[in-house]
């Protein structure tokens, strides 16, 4: 493998990898305004994932989240955020996906209201992919953005495209290809830096944000940071105050119960709160790894109809809507299935009945992974609502406690969910590694969220034993590193992504399930086999 040139910016001890094969995206400018953000607000972000260790340590010696008593009178203020821009007025579908090229133009010709393009959940993290995606997205800003494929079809950007968010990475990753002053950048101050230098004046002069989606927050204190970034980043490159708007991902368990203060600490730039619902099941896993009493079944039975998912999405409707924010919903992973029409429409009728799940709630929009998604999903929303959000839909008919939010799932864990939770963490696994973050595995999208629920539950079922499957048999290490190997050879023998990396992301992910305590995320120790 060759070694990346690396580059010493102007700036005495600022660092960037391959600063020469990517000279207009990392330029000496755009690196000195990271390289601020880093000096700026890179202790306060330490601080704060050292504060969600020991928000973990509680939990595991038994605490159990709750509503923070510390800001009642933010929760019974009354208080709005501030006004919604027209751009984001109607975003009754919107749908996400890797920046990619190929991908941000279909994205943004698919006719969804908005893109979300996203650096986090669906890309695996090469700093190749990263400063690709940086460069795709400036020209899908500048509309300069073009793409031909192998057999010669040539992709341009039609006219009225869909409204672009970004999403960058979540304050815990790190970006190793960038030092300052010897210390490694946060993944998300390098993925927003660049994206507002780049693009942010271009955007607003166009009424068009820039607009952002930001994942896996814990608390109203990293929604604070974040607000204190964008607003250092609005007066640095001249934009008026509240110019850049963002919609916060309700993703972890903590946050649920924070969700008034999160706006509130955004409340000049929020413009809504999204249900997160795969994060969000893995954030359950994850916040009780110690409790052996609230163990969820398999995750095809953990549906948002579960008592703990559907009083989430009601209380986000009734806390966006009463503070004049939107409450969007959750992703569909559905993909089409070719050659097997009656499968096909079976997926299609369970992408149907979860969005009028959601529409009849109260949800403002919703989300999907592919672009034949589009018009199924803006159909069940075009017949439930006619106006272009719901914000008059208060639900005052909700009243959600501490416990409702955390009472477990009853069901049950069959041989073949054991078995798919094993494939999808591997399979997905070794195509991250390989540099592919958004994988196709049994007609559903899957990504990292996925894949992190997959490994969770494995992690609980065999380290809070004992526990059966439905036909009683004991789920154990023994049926789980056979599984794993099996899966393996199938994978390496495959065409699959990832093929080439089954045997090692095999071994990352037995040593992750044997290891006696729950890593917090899959990607993290992964990133260190990521080439």
């Amino acid at each position: 493998m060759a070694v990346p040139q690396s580059a010493i910016d102007p700036l005495s001890g600022t660092r960037f990898d391959d600063v020469t094969s990517w000279p207009d995206v990392l330029t000496p400018d755009a690196l000195a305004f990271v390289a601020d953000l880093h000096r700026r607000f890179d202790r306060r972000r330490l601080g704060l994932l050292a504060e969600r260790v020991a928000r973990q340590q509680r939990y595991d010696a038994g605490e159990l989240p709750d509503f923070r008593s510390d800001t009642t009178a933010i929760r019974e203020g009354d208080w709005a955020v501030g006004p919604i821009p027209a751009a984001l007025r109607d975003r009754r579908v919107e749908i996400t996906g890797p920046v990619e090229r190929k991908m941000i133009i279909n994205a943004l010709n698919s006719g969804a209201k908005v893109f979300m393009a996203d650096f986090e959940d669906s890309s695996a993290p090469t700093w190749a992919n990263q400063l690709e995606g940086q460069r795709n997205l400036r020209d899908a800003v500048e509309g300069t953005i073009a793409f031909t494929g192998a057999e010669g079809k040539a992709y341009r950007v039609n006219d009225n495209p869909a409204v672009l968010v970004v999403r960058p990475r979540g304050w815990h990753l790190p970006e190793r290809h960038a030092r300052v002053d010897g210390e490694v950048v946060a993944g998300s101050l390098v993925d927003f830096g660049l994206f507002a230098f780049h693009n942010a004046k271009t955007l607003h002069a166009r009424d068009r944000g820039p607009y952002f989606y930001l994942p896996k927050l814990q608390s109203m204190e990293e929604a604070a940071l974040w607000n204190d970034v964008m607003s250092h980043a609005e007066v640095t490159l001249g934009l008026p105050h509240g110019a850049m708007k963002a919609t916060v991902l309700i993703e972890t368990l903590p946050a649920v119960f924070q969700m008034d203060e999160i706006l509130y600490a955004l409340r000049d730039r929020v413009v809504g709160l999204n249900c997160g619902r795969w994060d969000y099941i893995f954030s359950y896993l994850k916040t009780f790894r110690a409790h052996a009493d609230r163990l969820l079944p398999e995750r095809g039975q953990v549906a948002m109809t579960v008592p703990f998912l559907k009083a989430y999405s009601e209380l986000l409707i009734r806390t966006c809507h009463r503070r004049g924010a939107f409450a969007m919903g959750g992703m569909a992973a559905q993909i089409p299935i070719k050659g097997d029409d009656a499968a096909n429409d079976a997926a299609l009728a369970k992408v149907r009945a979860d969005k009028l799940r959601e529409v009849t709630a109260g949800h403002d929009g919703t989300w999907v992974a592919h672009p034949a998604l589009v018009p199924v999903a803006q159909a069940i929303f075009d017949e439930h609502m006619p106006t272009p959000n719901q914000l008059h839909v208060m639900r005052e008919d909700v009243d959600v406690s501490r416990d409702a939010l955390i009472a477990p799932a009853i069901g049950t864990i069959t041989r073949q969910g054991f078995d798919n939770n094993v494939e999808v963490c591997l399979r997905y696994t070794a195509a991250w590694l390989d540099g592919q973050g958004c994988v196709p595995i049994h007609h559903l999208m899957e990504d990292a969220a996925t894949a992190e629920i997959a490994r969770a539950q494995l992690w609980q079922w065999l380290h809070h034993g004992p526990v059966e499957f439905s036909d009683h048999a004991p789920v154990n290490f023994s049926l789980f590193d056979q599984a794993l190997a099996r899966h393996c050879h199938l994978l390496r023998a495959s065409t699959h992504p990832g093929a080439a990396r089954a045997e090692e992301a095999a071994r990352l992910i037995a040593d992750l399930t044997h290891a006696d305590e729950l890593r917090d995320f899959l990607t993290l120790p992964a990133y260190e086999h990521l080439t």
